[in-house]
């Protein structure tokens, strides 16, 4: 048995639940009386491109174009703002202005205190736990230019459906993260092929902004990130910590 954070039932506060996860990787709960659920995190999002091995490498021809003619030499981030945040099982719209949207399953790491500056030996004092997320972005044409009106759309961060404590997960570079769309599998994505490891990331990034309680910072999602349409019901799983769904609906405006 293990204690959680999450929102529920349109509650602000974050309440404690208990979940198990006895002979099954992924954490379950039975608990009737939640009707919903929102993001468990109210913090800055910060995204993470090009973490993923297997991607920077089908992409090294690219870098060597103009303008930057090699690899990043450091995290490529991106803000999430707090317009996207929904949480668990809520509605993803799908705007009128596109047919598809692309689903970007990531593992978060949620900041447990103020962190700036710090080593790589220290990174995981700074974690208060881990959330599961889905980028959801209008597919775009390149990742070397901003994505604000492609990825900053209202309802495009599901959230949740809540936070487990870091010592809850045994490795969170030993973790699968698993896409399902109407149940069918389309993605798989293992954490061990990481290019900057959890610790690196933070420290690197802390370098030169500042992380403060509450803030969300996704180790990356992917390569070979899965379409969905509207209707689609998206479930996004991530061994140890539980699975996040969310359904596509046509958005009105």
């Amino acid at each position: 048995m293990t204690k959680v954070k999450a929102r529920i039932n349109g509650r602000q506060i974050l309440e404690e639940l208990k979940i198990t996860s006895q002979n099954n990787p992924l954490p379950q709960l039975d608990h009737p009386g939640i009707k919903s659920w929102a993001a468990p995190v109210d913090g800055t999002v910060y995204g993470t491109l090009l973490n993923d091995q297997l991607e920077v490498e089908e992409m090294k021809e690219k870098f060597k174009e103009a303008p930057y003619k090699q690899p990043p030499k450091a995290p490529v981030l991106y803000i999430k703002p707090i317009n996207t945040l929904t949480g668990h099982e809520s509605e993803v719209p799908l705007p009128y202005d596109t047919e598809t949207l692309q689903i970007g399953a990531s593992l978060g790491v949620v900041i447990g205190k103020q962190a700036a500056k710090i080593s790589e030996s220290e990174a995981f004092s700074y974690i208060d736990g881990y959330t599961i997320i889905n980028d959801v972005s209008i597919p775009l044409d390149s990742v070397f230019r901003p994505a604000v009106k492609e990825k900053a759309r209202d309802g495009f961060c599901p959230v949740g459906p809540w936070i487990i404590p870091k010592e809850a997960v045994s490795d969170p570079h030993d973790l699968m993260i698993k896409v399902f769309i109407n149940s069918e599998l389309q993605q798989q994505f293992h954490t061990g092929r990481l290019v900057r490891k959890i610790p690196e990331l933070l420290c690197d990034v802390t370098e030169y902004m500042t992380l403060n309680e509450g803030d969300l910072l996704m180790v990356g999602t992917g390569i070979n990130r899965p379409f969905a349409r509207e209707g689609d019901r998206i479930r996004i799983e991530v061994d140890e910590i539980g699975s996040l769904e969310n359904t596509v609906r046509r958005s009105q405006q």
